[in-house]
């Protein structure tokens, strides 16, 4: 693949997060959700929260943004009481469906993740939730950590790729997570069958692999996903997040080749150390990667345009 960078077309003015970054089309434009973070007060403590950009073509400017909260946190005690990151929007035969990854604080690790389902009726400015719990999350070997869906209709199906945590790494202060992608199908878009098994190869031991998002081009699939190692990631630029590749020709069997992407740091600024959470769509007859940057997210997010495939 062959991209050109379109460069970061997000920076929020306060020096806030905005993580994740995912896209779709509407009238005149592309519609970006994101994540961004707020301070609990009782606790001093994150909590993310989803919201929306509206760009002209292209992402040539700003056009909108959301003016209300797009979708609650979860209530006491629920899967997504302390946060929703990432969000995948999905449109499909009319309906505008959005696939949730809920966090919630543990004591012995940090965190625990579920993924959950919530619908939009005003053209995707607020969504509502179809209940409480999940639609997919820990299971007899996915015992913990499931999250990141991005969902896709293909040939009378619905399938989701996302990642769930293998085991937990004694580090320092606090045990680090690892993490593979997985793949599952829906008849529905609600009651999943896990395929129960890590479809991508892992680059080395321990990787973390994260965000995995799929397209369809020159009658392959293409996957595109961020990959990092399991502990010393958050300053040390060797062992942060950058962007993998892997291809299939049968939504089974993934053959992985990073250097395939054709995009990767650049020499300086925003995203010259980490590139991180990206997102495959289409638009106006192009296809567009979204992508975070350095520091997770801290300088909002970017895109680029395929050029070639």
């Amino acid at each position: 693949m062959k991209w050109d960078r379109i460069g970061q077309i997000f920076e929020d003015p306060h020096g806030g997060f905005a993580q994740s970054p995912q896209g779709v089309p509407i009238e005149d434009g592309i519609r970006v959700y994101y994540s961004y973070r707020v301070v609990e007060p009782s606790t001093g403590k994150y909590l993310s929260h989803i919201a929306y950009l509206d760009f002209t073509c292209r992402f040539a400017a700003i056009k909108g943004r959301s003016a209300k909260q797009v979708i609650k946190l979860g209530a006491t005690g629920c899967f997504d009481e302390h946060g929703i990151f990432p969000m995948n929007v999905l449109k499909h035969s009319g309906r505008i469906m959005a696939y949730t990854t809920g966090w919630s604080r543990r004591v012995s690790v940090q965190v625990e993740t579920s993924i959950g389902f919530a619908e939009s009726f005003d053209g995707g400015k607020t969504f509502e939730k179809l209940g409480d719990g999940p639609v997919l999350t820990n299971s007899l070997h996915e015992p913990f950590l499931v999250a990141d869906a991005f969902v896709q209709h293909i040939n009378g199906c619905f399938h989701m790729w996302y990642i769930h945590g293998t085991h937990w790494i004694e580090s320092g202060d606090q045990p680090e997570r690892v993490y593979k992608i997985a793949h599952a199908t829906s008849d529905d878009g609600l009651h999943w069958i896990k395929e129960n098994r890590q479809i991508v190869q892992e680059a080395f031991p321990d990787e973390c692999q994260a965000l995995p998002t799929v397209i369809r081009l020159g009658g392959s699939y293409h996957m595109v996903f961020c990959y990092r190692h399991a502990t010393d990631f958050r300053t040390n630029k060797l062992r942060g997040y950058r962007l993998g590749y892997a291809r299939s020709g049968d939504l089974v069997n993934w053959t992985r080749d990073d250097n395939e992407l054709g995009i990767d740091l650049s020499e300086t600024g925003w995203d010259s150390e980490m590139m991180c959470y990206p997102h495959l769509m289409e638009a106006d007859g192009e296809v567009f990667l979204l992508y975070n940057g350095n520091q997770f997210g801290r300088y909002g997010f970017g895109a680029a345009v395929l050029r070639e495939v």
